[in-house]
């Protein structure tokens, strides 16, 4: 099968966030299991060209329609960790993608509008017609509406779009400006609810909902968080138009990179290890005590990686630092706070508990550090307001490190509480759950944990092991992609 990915991200190359992640992760599963794999990015400035092999002239003279007239681009291609990637370079006063930055501007919806049009330009003007097309997020959220509205009339009617969603909290909202510069144009028919109109907003434009309502199918990235998005306030306003699209609308659990998250083969840990060998383990628990400056002391180590922000659970996150001190136990936290109150909130804490031979703040990020941190550490807390999938308890299964989660999003899909979880049986636990937002629901969970691991130190080891035998790879879910391709392939 020929796919071709039109993204904002592809990470090492292009990572903001976990989108990036997928892009590549998700293309290279499907490569891998014999399909034709392409990716469109927008060629940004600030951009890791050094993760760039090869890149070169690919198309010198792509002609994007843009407001009656036309802008002249560059499209350049290269190899990025081995997956064939296309960089639109626009040439125009408007700098698209000469920022400096990925995203934050106030012409965020143009830009990407813009890449998607040229996206789709790419593909008719170089005669290239794969049979999907996989597009991600609001930024790429028109190309099913252009497809469907100009493009299929060009000589593009066979192919299929795939619509993910990775974050509903932004969903990309525009004017009526947005349609003449695309050519869509016609202002009454984009602003009726069952097309782009946002459902609020009757003056505006929703590239997301345009998404949902074009494509031919539409995922999320955690089957929970696909029935949260539908059903409750976690699909920001988008709840009724998933409703009205639930026959094509499902969520496929992300995958991580098991080439680069596996503690057998890590190369930013001092000591390798399997779940046939889990006491080596604690090797690293010794030298992640000793960079942080921690007591080398017969303590469990709790960890937090991750950003803080509301969306994670910061008050959570807080209070989980000073239950484990008062448990007996180390803490060590790796993240960096969006908003500046969080920021000042968390450099207070590090400065005051900067004594304390028991806990480790480091704000910011040092990806050999979180290596590090997930294999030294005893378990990893998540406890997010919401998660559409994350990856954070994935990663730390994958090293034995117990994750502690609220169950929400793709952490319920994942994680399967040792005490209380009925469907799944007890050889197959791997972690602790909790569902309520308060401190009593953290602490309950957080001293299960805690307690077992001083009283019953061999369970907690059987524990560990159990979650390190999950395979949470992009083996199930490039699988279950295929599927929706070939589904969309025969069903439209």
């Amino acid at each position: 099968m020929y796919i071709v990915q039109i993204a904002s991200e592809c990470a090492p190359v292009i990572k903001a966030g976990g989108l990036g992640d997928v892009v590549y992760g998700l293309s290279r599963e499907l490569e891998i299991r014999g399909n034709c794999v392409e990716l469109i990015l927008p060629k940004y400035d600030c951009m890791r060209y050094d993760h760039i092999w090869g890149l070169h002239d690919a198309y010198l003279n792509l002609s994007v329609p843009w407001y009656g007239a036309a802008i002249h681009c560059s499209v350049y291609c290269g190899w990025v960790h081995g997956r064939v990637c296309f960089f639109i370079e626009p040439h125009s006063q408007d700098n698209f993608f000469n920022r400096g930055c990925y995203y934050g501007c106030d012409d965020d919806n143009m830009r990407f509008a813009f890449f998607s049009k040229a996206a789709l330009e790419f593909l008719l003007q170089s005669n290239k017609r794969p049979d999907v097309i996989h597009c991600h997020d609001w930024q790429t959220g028109l190309v099913p509406v252009m497809l469907n509205e100009i493009y299929k009339y060009h000589g593009m009617e066979y192919q299929r779009v795939c619509y993910t969603i990775h974050n509903f909290k932004h969903q990309g909202i525009g004017g009526a400006q947005t349609l003449w510069a695309t050519g869509l144009n016609q202002e009454a028919y984009y602003f009726q609810y069952d097309k782009l109109r946002d459902n609020f907003n009757p003056f505006a434009l929703n590239f997301m909902k345009g998404g949902i309502v074009y494509s031919n199918a539409v995922t999320t990235v955690s089957p929970n968080h696909a029935w949260e998005a539908r059903t409750t306030d976690v699909g920001s306003g988008l709840g009724h138009t998933l409703h009205l699209y639930q026959d094509k609308f499902s969520g496929v659990l992300n995958g991580i990179d098991y080439d680069f998250w596996n503690p057998d083969i890590d190369r930013y840990i001092p000591q390798n290890y399997t779940y046939d060998e889990f006491e080596q383990k604690s090797y690293n628990k010794k030298a992640l005590q000793e960079r942080l400056l921690l007591r080398p002391a017969d303590k469990p180590i709790i960890a937090y990686i991750g950003r803080l922000d509301n969306q994670k659970g910061v008050h959570l996150v807080h209070h989980a630092i000073y239950h484990a001190l008062n448990k007996e136990a180390q803490f060590v936290l790796l993240g960096s706070a969006t908003e500046p109150g969080i920021n000042a909130h968390f450099q207070h804490e590090k400065q005051f508990l900067n004594s304390n031979p028991d806990v480790h703040l480091e704000l910011g990020f040092n990806e050999e550090l979180s290596h590090l941190i997930y294999a030294g550490a005893d378990m990893i807390i998540v406890p997010s307001n919401y998660e559409p999938c994350g990856l954070t308890q994935i990663i730390g299964l994958k090293y034995g490190t117990v994750p502690i989660v609220r169950g929400v999003g793709g952490l319920v899909n994942t994680v399967f509480d040792r005490d209380f979880d009925q469907n799944v049986p007890p050889e197959k636990r791997n972690g602790y759950v909790f569902y309520q937002t308060d401190y009593n629901a953290l602490e309950s969970a957080m001293n299960r944990a805690i307690d077992l691991w001083y009283q019953h130190p061999e369970e907690f080891r059987n524990l560990a092991i159990q979650g390190m035998k999950y395979d949470y790879s992009w083996n199930l879910p490039g699988a279950e992609y295929l599927k929706i391709y070939d589904w969309i392939k025969h069903k439209w």
